[in-house]
């Protein structure tokens, strides 16, 4: 006689809980960074060059996330999951930039920017709304946002459709495989 604990239903509801509160977590730690790290000790340039290097990392981490969810045996969930992990990445990536280039140069924007300020800023330029209460004044600082409206379309247009493939592709695979077939790689 099954358990209620092993009813397959049950065990879907516990895996997409488990993923939801997985992602809230890892999105909560994200922000918390952001808020608790000594950005204030950078120099404007650090920040750009950071920025290069967390863009690069940021590259390397989606490539390991689609590579997850090619292998994983609930693709839509660990999707979920890695669109959670890494949108508030990206726009933290830049947030932090945007910080220290203010901190730095404050004429680079059209006013002092707080984290929270260059989080909203930030996350206009990514929704394109920008309601240009700030704005970015520096020739330096306009080029790091024209480089942000660029990689905001990528991410959106391609990275996305990268991930939406991955899940795709995984559970093509898992149909094909046969009952018997261990779905874990190798």
């Amino acid at each position: 006689m099954a358990t209620r604990g092993d009813s397959a239903a049950e065990r879907a509801w516990v895996h997409i809980v488990l993923t939801a509160v997985r992602a809230v977590v890892t999105a909560s730690v994200l922000v918390a960074l952001y808020y608790l790290l000594p950005l204030d000790e950078l120099s404007g340039n650090s920040a750009v060059a950071g920025l290069a290097i967390a863009i690069l990392i940021f590259l390397c981490l989606v490539g390991w996330q689609v590579r997850s969810i090619l292998r994983s045996a609930h693709p839509e969930t660990r999707a979920l999951q890695a669109l959670v992990v890494v949108l508030p990445l990206f726009i933290l990536m830049f947030a932090s930039a945007y910080y220290v280039m203010g901190r730095a140069e404050p004429a680079d924007f059209s006013e002092a920017l707080t984290r929270s300020d260059a989080l909203y800023f930030t996350v206009t330029v990514f929704s394109t709304v920008g309601f240009g209460d700030v704005s970015a004044q520096g020739e330096t600082t306009r080029l790091v946002v024209t480089a942000q409206m660029i990689l905001d379309l990528i991410f959106l247009g391609v990275g996305i459709r990268i991930i939406l493939g991955a899940v795709q592709r995984s559970k093509a695979r898992s149909a094909n495989q046969a009952p018997d077939e261990d779905p874990s790689p190798s």
